[in-house]
């Protein structure tokens, strides 16, 4: 059952994020555009190219504003890689564990087969 829901929910991360791709594309392009306006700003001597580095950052963000729904992308792909990790770890632990114990009341089957041959 655990693994049913698992891969329930690494299947809607997935699809969120496949939903969301190209806001998260536009929300990345925007920052690093904000990035570029910002070098612009500060390396800009006069005051009317800093009045036109601060129109185009101000046109640039409302970009960034608008696709800022893309963080639920980021966060499907963040579920969706911890849900990975979770599927790897129970792969790795065995699911038959023998336990070899001198108590016979814990491993019951075990005594009765010895008991009967």
């Amino acid at each position: 059952m655990k693994k049913f829901m698992l891969f329930v929910g690494g299947l809607v991360a997935l699809l969120l994020l496949l939903v969301n791709i190209g806001p998260m594309i536009f929300l990345g392009l925007g920052i690093w555009l904000l990035y570029v306006v910002f070098k612009k700003f500060v390396r800009s001597d006069s005051t009317a190219g800093k009045i036109g580095w601060v129109l185009v950052g101000l046109f640039v963000l409302s970009i960034v504003l608008s696709n800022m729904y893309a963080v639920i992308g980021i966060a499907a792909a963040y579920v969706l890689y911890l849900i990975y990790q979770s599927w790897k770890k129970d792969k790795d632990m065995p699911s038959d564990t023998v336990v070899t114990s001198n108590d016979p009341f814990t491993n019951f089957e075990r005594e009765w087969a010895e008991l009967n041959h």
